[in-house]
């Protein structure tokens, strides 16, 4: 097993990132969250998973050890493989699932694209325990700075890598706007994760 990989980042794209190491690139499945926190030339060390098939070897990349353990796990539900739980965590952080799985919150899988209402209360019947409980409550990661590109077009690259539609994808960061110029008024940049699971709410509740 590949634990984790470290080295200079050469590409990225809304749902890859390549590292090298050695001289050899590795291409990384990550979530949109965790691309907004890697930049082309920069350091990188990210957590691995790497998932065989008879006909493929693909490694999924995650933030830290937490994210990996959560991914894990949640492929032991049945129906549930690697794009799954990787949607997932594109979605929730490992505490929110945490939270959702230890409350019952159906509706909070729902967000989830794929996902269904008899999905969820599946999953919450067979995940119910297995992740452990959350962590203080309201704990959130620190913002990350936008990269070179603006970040409506982060935030929409990312939407649209989980599958949402472009018409959607505006909307939501059109949704989300006013709380990206509030945090650059104040003297920040626009912190694309907490953009995204915000702009991922907006879409759920105009459902």
């Amino acid at each position: 097993m590949i634990a984790f990989v470290s080295g200079p980042v050469a590409a990225l794209t809304p749902t890859l990132a390549v590292i090298e190491v050695g001289g050899v690139g590795m291409a990384v499945q990550c979530t949109p969250n965790t691309i907004a926190g890697l930049r082309t030339g920069e350091q990188a060390r990210l957590a691995t998973s790497l998932v065989v098939r008879e006909d493929s070897l693909t490694l999924y990349g995650f933030a830290d050890d937490d994210e990996r353990q959560v991914f894990e796990l949640l492929q032991t539900a049945s129906g549930v493989g690697p794009r799954v739980a990787q949607a997932m965590l594109g979605v929730h952080s490992p505490d929110a699932l945490r939270a959702a799985f230890a409350s019952g919150d159906a509706k909070a899988l729902t967000a989830v694209p794929g996902i269904g209402p008899k999905g969820a209360q599946k999953l919450l019947l067979e995940l119910k325990g297995k992740l452990g409980a959350p962590a203080v409550v309201g704990a959130q990661r620190a913002p990350v700075a936008s990269g070179p590109a603006p970040w409506t077009e982060q935030l929409a690259a990312a939407l649209i890598g989980l599958g949402y539609a472009s018409r959607d994808a505006e909307e939501a960061v059109s949704a989300v706007t006013p709380q990206a110029e509030a945090a650059i008024a104040a003297g920040g940049s626009a912190p694309v994760p907490q953009l995204l699971r915000a702009a991922l709410q907006s879409l759920n509740r105009s459902r």
